[in-house]
């Protein structure tokens, strides 16, 4: 499986402003990760960890911080992505514990089962429920049976007055410097991209790849996040 949209929407001028863009979410964001922390806790102290979608690499790095002894691979597709990605885990001092594959999860070298998997605001961008169904087994195939996986994705599937109320906040969130030329590039890459699906939707697509029922744990406006094990063979 591969999706070869994701480097055209992360090139050198998105990856090097992408960041800044996202400083009004860091909040929630941390909150996110805060939790995140928590779920993982009980992972071996040298656990290993696999990151889908690293982009810029904010996740692994909040991640290491405070857990100095796991290992971590980060797969990106974009180039300019997971160059701002290394150099931010140099600048974190975290190099020597990261593994960095430029591609997908079809080109990754095999490699010992992962204790735990990352995938944040990624698999919202295959619009076909057999494609991201395919990607998450891609996922659980490269972790330990009972490895755990935490996801986050836009849930774009509801009514249109919630939707509306949403979006109204989410342009806040992004910041009063968004020009209505901003805003409507933004609901085009959201009409093109991402297929709006619902809650069950999601869940029962994470669960065909080979997880146990997901189980939401963080939403914030669109961003929806859940964490599930990977089922046991029988």
């Amino acid at each position: 499986m591969q999706n070869q949209q994701a480097p055209i929407l992360f090139n050198q001028k998105t990856a090097s402003s992408y960041d800044k863009q996202n400083a009004l979410w860091e909040a929630g964001r941390e909150a996110l990760f805060s939790l995140m922390r928590l779920i993982l806790s009980e992972l071996p102290a040298d656990a290993r960890i696999l990151c889908v979608g690293a982009g810029t690499g904010t996740e692994m790095i909040a991640l290491a911080q405070a857990f100095p002894q796991w290992q971590f691979t980060a797969v990106e597709p974009a180039s300019a992505m997971l160059d701002v990605c290394r150099r931010k885990a140099d600048e974190s001092d975290i190099t020597s514990r990261c593994t960095f594959h430029e591609g997908y999860l079809d080109s990754l070298p095999a490699s010992e089962a992962f204790d735990a998997a990352t995938c944040l605001l990624v698999s919202q961008f295959l619009k076909q429920a057999e494609e991201r169904s395919r990607f998450f087994g891609q996922i659980a195939q490269r972790l330990r049976p009972g490895g755990v996986l935490i996801s986050s994705d836009l849930v774009l599937g509801m009514s249109p007055p919630v939707y509306q109320s949403l979006i109204e906040v989410w342009l806040r969130m992004q910041g009063s410097g968004w020009s209505e030329e901003d805003i409507e590039k933004m609901r085009a890459v959201w009409s093109l991209h991402i297929t709006a699906l619902t809650l069950p939707e999601i869940e029962a697509i994470i669960a065909a790849g080979g997880f146990d029922t997901p189980v939401l744990f963080f939403q914030t406006l669109f961003i929806h996040a859940w964490f599930s094990k990977r089922t046991a063979p029988d």
